[in-house]
């Protein structure tokens, strides 16, 4: 082959491949991750939001383990006449979730929005019964009483197979963070950040929240310095994540300044290094069970705290491992006489909230 020949071919062939770079690129900047897709659909000004990713941990130990500390009651009649009249059941064809909270004059408000396999026109058909159904902006809005309560939940489907509800009555606040999308908002960045696992939890409580929560610790285990320190925190995020049969636990606090992470930092390094002294003690070796000691060691063991510094904010974090030993230990403590009460029932598409 020609030498000027050679040197077309393989200058198309890298035109072609920076192409396709840049086009991979360009998809992969555009899409958007499923926490991340969620959680923009809920109200800006939620005070905490939850995502569950039961899809992924229907795969992992982590879900099973988690079952079996709260054991099953008997079954709800209620529920499984939803059942078996909408053929949605949110243990099988609940696949992701996003909650959250807002405290709108003095009541807090619960918005979610669901991913899942879902027969819309069963759903609705079921809610009807005793609901209502409005239009508003081209959407079906159903509104149906929750079994045994005052309270009503309004829902709405956004597609196909994704839901949103509430127990406030009003939708608006969803449909206006559907249509605004924002592009970078505080909420957004940390769920983006904690997309990997299929369980985190974003806190944004308003000042001095933390700080009256911390306040209400029975006096013989309240710190004042935990109290003025809980006060200036302005995030607290938690993840957690299966690896293998371990999963792994994070905890941070933000600040605006650097002051309040590294005084919690020194006091979660003390609080740990004491919880190791009293678990060598003696009488903690013959008070304790010996595998429940072992898996309590195992963990705190595991327990690491440093600080991050965010940019606006700063951090500090705390990480551990819960391993199946731990897991057992509170399934063993966990009075299993007692029955976990069902959640409330609905004769609408949500029965039985996850």
């Amino acid at each position: 082959m020609p030498l000027g020949r050679k040197i077309a071919i393989t200058g198309a062939v890298t035109a072609l491949a920076l192409v396709g770079f840049w086009l991979y690129r360009q998809s992969a900047a555009s899409r958007v991750e499923p926490p991340v897709e969620l959680v923009r659909t809920l109200p800006p000004d939620a005070t905490t939001v939850i995502y569950l990713d039961l899809a992924a941990l229907r795969q992992s130990p982590m879900l099973a383990s988690l079952r079996a500390l709260a054991p099953s009651p008997q079954a709800d009649a209620e529920y499984a006449e939803f059942v078996r009249e909408t053929g949605f059941d949110y243990e099988r064809d609940l696949d992701r979730a996003a909650i959250a909270t807002v405290v709108r004059g003095g009541t807090r408000i619960l918005f979610a929005v669901a991913d899942g396999r879902f027969d819309a026109r069963k759903i609705t058909a079921q809610a009807l019964r005793t609901g209502t159904r409005e239009t508003r902006g081209g959407r079906e809005i159903f509104t149906a009483p929750i079994s045994g309560s005052a309270r009503k939940i309004t829902f709405a489907f956004l597609k196909k197979d994704r839901i949103a509800l509430t127990d406030g009555g009003d939708l608006g606040p969803l449909f206006s963070a559907l249509a605004a999308r924002p592009a970078d908002g505080e909420l957004e960045e940390r769920a983006l950040r904690l997309a990997g696992s299929p369980v985190f939890a974003v806190l944004h409580p308003e000042p001095g929240t933390l700080a009256a929560l911390a306040a209400r610790i029975p006096g013989g285990l309240r710190s004042e310095q935990l109290v003025a320190l809980a006060g200036s925190l302005r995030w607290i995020t938690l993840a957690a994540r299966p690896e293998g049969e371990q999963t792994r636990i994070v905890v941070e606090g933000e600040a605006l300044s650097e002051d309040a992470p590294r005084q919690l930092a020194g006091l979660l390094e003390n609080l740990l290094l004491l919880a190791r002294l009293a678990l060598d003690d003696p009488k903690a070796r013959a008070r304790l069970d010996p595998a429940e000691r072992a898996a309590l060691v195992e963990t705190l063991k595991s327990a690491d705290v440093s600080r991050l510094d965010r940019g606006d904010t700063k951090a500090v974090r705390l990480m551990l491992f819960a391993g199946p030993g731990l897991l057992a230990a509170l399934q063993d403590a966990t009075p299993h006489a007692t029955a976990v009460a069902p959640l409330p029932a609905t004769s609408g598409a949500t029965a039985h909230r996850p």
